[in-house]
């Protein structure tokens, strides 16, 4: 065999820069070379064993694999050269990777090999990274220069021989235990594989699979990989098992953007011009954002068993408490940065208006991604998760004693500051000996972020701290589950979505349609019903009946702030602490409840009550609870005086008719058949409202009696009363009165023309604020069109 001298000019001269791992993870620093596959070729030690073992190891040496490289070691192949020198470098602390490699001017074939330490050398910058002069992702420098490396070149017997080594390096090693996170020793071996493609199947998360993996191999140095390696051969997978079946879903998201341009859909690309996730937002989410986009809850927990994707709704919470969608993703990537660019993309969906609160998964990749998109949103971690994460990391402890899980549910639920949880905390701990439990101690650290005290302060819409919300994990119950297949998610959404529609038309229905039955003589809760929905209206029903069980005692009193100490009689022990500024008429409780549900709670109903407050402050009734909150525009003086509900019902009626013509309208242009019956039905409509009309104009009942003929026969009555000898006195007060009466009809006539005045303009400037939001919208997508 011939062999070319070395140098730089010689074309056969090749630098190959590959790690000898194999890493998901696309390094531009170290870019695979072509043709060479290293997914499975397995570098971790036992892989070198094993092939040192089979007798293609150091051929004078007897396979001692504890032994430094040196000039004449010998080794049947080219692979057995690298796995050796990878498994030295992983005893001693550095990651490795192929250098240079040198060809045969005869027939092409490699002849010499240069294995180096992974920073060897110095980072050169590729143009295709640069935007606009900018590294688009800057990565930390790892390069130093460093000279470690082992030369192999192949004898004439075929055997790959060292002729060159370098041990000495200029920079720090890795210790033992951090050696598994070096690019060359991380490895997803088959075992591992088939353990995460298992857990996978179960809806597991890749936060959990590391945890059992962990406790499966006694301690994640001996894994083998970190958990970015375990998220990429999640998506490398997803990628493989999906195939063309997202084509499905893309082409439905095309057929309902060219339905409609304001429906909203976009993809991420990954480093291999691959599809990695989606997120599409109807024009329908956009409108509900508009209303209820306070608080949203983005839920990871559907997962399809078959595909083993992630589908991930934005939902929150309409006026009648049920789910609400503002979005949905489907998952492929679950990296942090696939998340960043979910939520950037999702948030300018939305005009770029983040919500007040926002709840999701125990998960750390979430978090660090709310935490960059969402800086000024409250993020809290859903309870009941971590309920279920407790049941699996405590089942030792809720087996062996039975009373742990009410003590826990107590600690976590009924505590009522954040100094009696604490308290209870660090009993609950040393009572069950749990100090040195790693999962507990994690989960306190994040408190704040799931423990009711700490989330008081915050709106997320909810009735009741102990009970679980409806929107979550529960807006898609019932239309998706494990077996759903991608082709098949696609109906199911349409009927999910169709089945949600039904249940807030049939609530609207039974709010405006039937009348609340009133429990006390309160004008507040009549006050209450006129204003709120159904639903809501029980729950503020629930609140003002139980303070007739509570008793309120003045304790401190400065300026205009007084201080009440509000108790349920005969558990004067548990009060709760009422500042009420009778001047501005604002009442804060030390429940909280308010700020954390928007609905007053008993306690501060209690100090109304004693006070004389018999109407509920304008400030206290928030408009996305009420009945109109799906409207453009609110006035103050529907929720300040809300005992005369005339305004409302002209509103409604107003809307209802409104929306009956538009329809007729729609449907009557579509042929010259359909609008000859249109227009006939609409003239014999117009002659009977004429009629009816007429009739309204002549009189008015009042008790059953003509109000116009009570005052005529008021005036008849009168003037054959008055007696010839009548004084001029009380003759001119007569003339008064019949002034005044005059008077009085005027302004009953003018208010009520003001009143149908009124509703028109409501109704007008409704339109206004719909047509804003559908510009907007419009503005919006164009924007997004320009940075495509």
């Amino acid at each position: 065999m011939e062999f070319e001298p070395l140098s730089l000019s010689n074309e056969v001269i090749e630098f190959d820069m590959i790690g000898l791992g194999y890493d998901a993870t696309i390094d531009m620093e170290h870019p695979v070379e072509d043709g060479e596959d290293l997914v499975n070729i397995d570098y971790s030690p036992a892989a070198a064993n094993s092939v040192l073992a089979a007798g293609v190891g150091p051929h004078i040496f007897g396979g001692d694999t504890n032994l430094e490289p040196c000039q004449g070691m010998d080794f049947e192949s080219e692979e057995a050269a690298k796995a050796f020198y990878n498994s030295y470098a992983r005893r001693v602390g550095f990651s490795t990777r192929v250098s240079m490699s040198r060809r045969s001017r005869r027939d092409g074939s490699i002849i010499q090999r240069s294995f180096v330490c992974a920073k060897e050398g110095f980072r050169v910058e590729k143009e295709k990274h640069l935007v606009d002069g900018r590294v688009k992702r800057p990565r930390a420098e790892t390069r130093v220069g460093c000279k470690a490396m082992l030369v192999v070149k192949i004898q004439d017997s075929g055997r790959w021989v060292v002729s060159s080594f370098v041990k000495e390096h200029n920079h720090d090693l890795v210790p033992p235990d951090k050696v598994h996170c070096l690019r060359s020793h991380r490895h997803v071996s088959g075992p591992a594989k088939s353990l995460i493609d298992t857990l996978q199947s179960a809806g597991i998360g890749p936060s959990g699979i590391m945890s059992a993996l962990i406790k499966e191999y006694g301690g994640i140095s001996n894994i083998g990989f970190t958990e970015r390696d375990c998220r990429n051969y999640m998506r490398s997978s997803r990628q493989r098992t999906l195939g063309g079946d997202t084509q499905i879903l893309l082409d439905y998201l095309k057929s309902k953007q060219a339905e409609n341009p304001s429906f909203f859909f976009d993809v991420q690309g990954d480093e291999d011009h691959c599809m990695s996730n989606i997120l599409w937002v109807d024009p329908k989410a956009r409108t509900n954002y508009t209303y209820f986009g306070d608080t949203v809850t983005f839920d990871t927990t559907y997962r399809s068993n078959r595909y083993r994707l992630p589908f991930a709704p934005f939902t929150g919470i309409n006026h009648h408490g049920q789910p609400v969608l503002f979005g949905c993703a489907l998952l492929i990537n679950e990296s942090e940065a696939s998340f960043v660019w979910l939520f950037k993309t999702w948030l300018e969906a939305m005009s770029d208006r983040p919500p007040v609160s926002i709840t999701t998964d125990h998960d750390r990749v979430i978090c660090a991604a709310i935490n960059h998109v969402f800086p000024s949103t409250r993020h809290r971690f859903c309870k009941w998760h971590i309920f279920k994460e407790c049941q699996e990391k405590l089942s030792h402890m809720l087996s062996e004693h039975h009373n742990f899980e009410v003590d826990l549910h107590k600690c976590i639920n009924l505590t009522e500051s954040i100094e009696e949880f604490e308290s209870c905390w660090s009993c609950l701990i040393d009572r069950y000996d749990l100090t040195k439990h790693e999962w507990l101690q994690a989960i306190y650290n994040d408190r704040r972020q799931w423990v009711p005290v700490y989330l008081r302060d915050t709106f997320f819409a909810e009735m009741s701290i102990t009970q679980r919300s409806d929107s979550i994990n529960s807006y898609f119950d019932g239309y998706i589950n494990a077996s759903t297949t991608l082709q098949l998610f696609v109906k199911q959404y349409e009927k999910a979505l169709e089945s949600r529609f039904e249940k807030e038309v049939k609530a609207d229905y039974d709010t405006i349609n039937s009348t609340p039955i009133l429990k006390t003589p309160s004008p507040m809760e009549k006050q209450a019903a006129g204003v709120y929905t159904r639903r809501l209206f029980i729950k503020f029903q629930e609140e003002l009946v139980e303070t007739l069980t509570f008793l309120a005692n003045k304790v401190d009193e400065e300026e205009m702030i007084t201080v009440y100490r509000v108790a349920k009689y005969g558990e004067m022990h548990r009060a709760y602490f009422v500042n009420f500024n009778s001047f501005e008429m604002k009442a804060t409780c030390s429940c909280q409840m308010f700020e954390f549900s928007g609905l007053v709670c008993r306690h501060i109903l209690t100090v109304f009550r004693v006070t004389n407050l018999l109407t509920l402050p304008s400030h206290y009734i928030l408009k996305r609870w009420t009945r109109i909150a799906k409207s453009g525009v609110i006035l103050d003086e529907r929720t300040a005086n809300l005992s005369n509900g005339s305004h409302e019902s002209l509103t409604i009626r107003f809307s209802n008719l409104r929306h009956q013509a538009l329809k007729y309208v729609e449907e009557g242009v579509t042929s010259s058949e359909v609008y000859d019956v249109a227009i006939s039905a609409l003239r014999e409509a117009a002659r009977k409202v004429a009629s009816a009309t007429k009739k309204d104009g002549r009189q008015v009942i009042v008790n059953g009696t003509s109000e116009e003929y009570l005052h005529q026969s008021n005036e008849t009555t009168i003037r054959r009363s008055d007696p010839p000898f009548c004084s001029q006195q009380s003759s001119y007060k007569d003339d008064q009165d019949r002034t005044i009466e005059k008077l009085t009809r005027q302004l009953d006539r003018a208010r009520r023309k003001c009143e149908v005045y009124r509703s028109n303009l409501l109704s007008i400037l409704k339109d206004i604020e719909e047509q804003k939001l559908q510009l907007s919208v419009k503005v919006q997508n164009v924007k997004l069109g320009m940075k495509e």
